[in-house]
C-alpha cells in the first residue's frame, strides 16, 4: 500500500494516490498537513471526525481540511483515489463537506492520481491540475453527514447509535444509562444539535441505508437492518427524505 508520507509534496499545489481496501478496514484517527479529497470509485467509506459522522457513497467525495483529525471505515472492498492539496487552495479550513462529483471532476482526479510526484506545474500536468482545482470548487454540498455532540454522555448515546442504528431503545432507557433524567436529556439534546433525539436518529437510520443499498443490500433487508418494522414504512421515509424510492436510489427499477 502506498502510504500519504510517500507523496505529498510542499512544492506542487496537488498530489494523489490510489489505493485498494478490504471490506473493514479502519484507518484510525489521524490527520495530514495538507487538505485532502477522498474519492471512491468503487465502494462506501465512512468518515468519523470528533463532532460528525459522514457516509460517502461510491461517486461522492470527502472534502477534509488540513489538520482536521478523521478516522476512514470502508463498509465494503474499496477502491480509493486520494488527493493531497496544498493549504492556500482549501476550500473551508474549518469544514469537513461531502461533495457531489461530475463527470469532469471524475476523470479530472483519475488522470491526476497517476502524474509523478514531481511534475512540471508549467507544463500540461499542472494545466490539468488548475481545472481540477475549479471544477472541485463548483461541487455542490451533500448533507450526508450527522453531528456528534460536545456533552459526553450524549455523545456516548450517539456513538452507541452510530454501532448499530437498528437499537430499538427509547429515550427513558439512554437517559436512564447515562444518568440524566428524560427532561434534561431532551433538552440538552435540542441545545446541542438544533433538533429532537428522534429526528437525530432517523438521519443515522437513512445515511445508514444509503451505505447498504450501495453495497447491494436488498430494500427489505436495509428496512429491518437499520430499524424500521417493515419495508413500506423505510420506502415511504426514504423517499419523503430524499426525493426518491430506495430501489430508484439503487439502479434497480
Amino acid at each position: 500500500m502506498i502510504r500519504s508520507e510517500d507523496v505529498i509534496s510542499d512544492e506542487l499545489p496537488v498530489v494523489g494516490l490510489g489505493n485498494e481496501y478490504i471490506s473493514g478496514f479502519v484507518d484510525p484517527m489521524h490527520s495530514h498537513p495538507k487538505a485532502q479529497l477522498l474519492y471512491a470509485i468503487s465502494g462506501v467509506m465512512e468518515v468519523t471526525t470528533e463532532r460528525c459522522s459522514f457516509i460517502i457513497p461510491t461517486n461522492r467525495a470527502m472534502w477534509i481540511p488540513t489538520d482536521c483529525r478523521h478516522e476512514v471505515r470502508y463498509r465494503g472492498s474499496a477502491s480509493l483515489r486520494t488527493l493531497y492539496i496544498d493549504n492556500v487552495y482549501d476550500l473551508e479550513p474549518s469544514k469537513c463537506r461531502v461533495l457531489e462529483v461530475s463527470n469532469l471532476l471524475r476523470a479530472l482526479i483519475v488522470e491526476a492520481v497517476g502524474f509523478s510526484c514531481d511534475y512540471d506545474v508549467d507544463s500540461r500536468e499542472g494545466r490539468i491540475v488548475g481545472v481540477l482545482l475549479e471544477e472541485i470548487r463548483r461541487m455542490s454540498t451533500i448533507s450526508y453527514h450527522v453531528t456528534i455532540p460536545t456533552d459526553r454522555r450524549l455523545a456516548r448515546v450517539c456513538r452507541a447509535i452510530l454501532d448499530n442504528p437498528a437499537d430499538a431503545r427509547v429515550i427513558d432507557d439512554w437517559a436512564s444509562l447515562v444518568g440524566m433524567s428524560r427532561r434534561s436529556f431532551t433538552r440538552l439534546f435540542r441545545e446541542e444539535l438544533g433538533m429532537g433525539f428522534a429526528l437525530w436518529r432517523q438521519q443515522v437510520r437513512l445515511l445508514e441505508a444509503i451505505s447498504l443499498l450501495e453495497a447491494g443490500h436488498s430494500v427489505a433487508s436495509v428496512a429491518f437492518d437499520v430499524g424500521y418494522e417493515s419495508p413500506s414504512a423505510f420506502t415511504a421515509m426514504f423517499t419523503r427524505t430524499f426525493g426518491r424510492s430506495p430501489s430508484l436510489y439503487a439502479g434497480r427499477s
